[in-house]
């Protein structure tokens, strides 16, 4: 696991985001806000801390995709910093017929990978065709086994649970199980459905 600012300017407020597998800050780099900007990917192992985070007034988490899980095992055992949690487009069951991704899927795609079948995935993500991107393949094929392995995760309290209408990483179906009687709120669009919004606030709100 790697954490690196995306924004550190001394900001009142923090956010950190546990993002999703191969997937960098892009994805959400137009939200607008003052909040200075973590990000933490790559879940081979959670060994590691995040940086020092008591010197601000609050600090907020957004977990997408895998990142919800894997925040969930890395959360576990250690004091909680966050005020605010929020889940997107995930589950704490990561590979699971009927709360997560199923099985099947999550094998093909460990099997298939090259960097045609990321371009396949990274397309499914935002709905649309992606720029070529780079991947190595064999840290992101441990990546998955890593996640698969580890399994599931324990509920770590997130205040908000969004799901995507549109999602095709996720099935829907799965996730509506997955929190079914919590804080569940469905929105329009794809796995990664961050364009909708325009500030940290909206989203996190």
């Amino acid at each position: 696991m790697e954490a690196r600012w995306i924004r550190q300017a001394g900001a009142a407020e923090a956010i950190v985001v546990f993002g999703g597998w191969a997937v960098g800050p892009d994805a959400f780099a137009h939200l607008a806000g003052p909040q200075d900007l973590l990000f933490v990917a790559d879940y081979r192992n959670l060994d590691a801390e995040l940086p020092e985070l008591t010197s601000y007034k609050r600090v907020s988490l957004m977990a997408w995709s895998f990142g919800v899980a894997s925040y969930g095992h890395w959360q576990r055992g250690r004091p909680d910093p966050f005020a605010r949690k929020v889940a997107v487009s995930g589950s704490l069951t990561p590979v699971n017929r009927l709360t997560g991704i199923p099985p099947v899927a999550m094998a093909r795609t460990v099997q298939a990978l090259d960097h045609a079948s990321y371009q396949q995935f990274l397309s499914r993500v935002f709905n649309a065709t992606q720029p070529d991107t780079a991947l190595d393949v064999c840290d992101r094929r441990a990546e998955l086994n890593a996640v698969a392995l580890r399994g599931d995760a324990a509920e770590p309290g997130f205040d908000r649970v969004l799901i995507a209408k549109g999602d095709r990483i996720f099935p829907p179906q799965n996730l509506r199980r997955a929190w079914a009687g919590g804080p569940l709120r469905e929105i329009d669009g794809p796995h990664a459905p961050f364009a909708q919004f325009e500030t940290w606030e909206d989203l996190l709100a």
